[in-house]
């Protein structure tokens, strides 16, 4: 069946920086979307983003599954630290990250928008 996918988001992240589901995967693979990206990110301790994300063009959810993750806004800060936290923010709100302790994240955005990359992250 074509329009099923199965798989792990630990080992098919590892190929994709993370991408699970988004513009970026192969036209006819149900994982191709316009309108979502889902990503299962792996963070060891002390890894960040490797510049601030400016100029948001999606909106995004990311849910702590376990660790103790940080995500900085120009205003304020926001720390994640029991599975199931979370946090929401929308088109042009700059951001960045740092994973306080090896962290797994599932980070939802809307839409899914080709062009727009970020350096991989790195260790502090």
């Amino acid at each position: 069946m074509d329009d099923v996918y199965v798989g792990n988001a630990g080992v098919d992240g590892a190929t994709n920086a993370g991408w699970l589901l988004g513009h970026f995967m192969p036209a006819g693979d149900p994982r191709h979307s316009a309108e979502v990206e889902v990503k299962w990110g792996v963070h060891p301790a002390g890894e960040a983003r490797s510049r601030w994300a400016t100029r948001e063009r999606r909106i995004a959810l990311l849910v702590l599954v376990s660790g103790r993750f940080r995500v900085e806004f120009p205003d304020r800060t926001v720390v994640l630290g029991t599975p199931g936290d979370y946090v929401v923010w929308g088109r042009g709100v700059d951001h960045c990250w740092y994973a306080e302790q090896a962290s797994v994240v599932l980070t939802v955005r809307w839409p899914s928008v080709p062009g727009y990359r970020v350096d991989p992250p790195v260790s502090r």
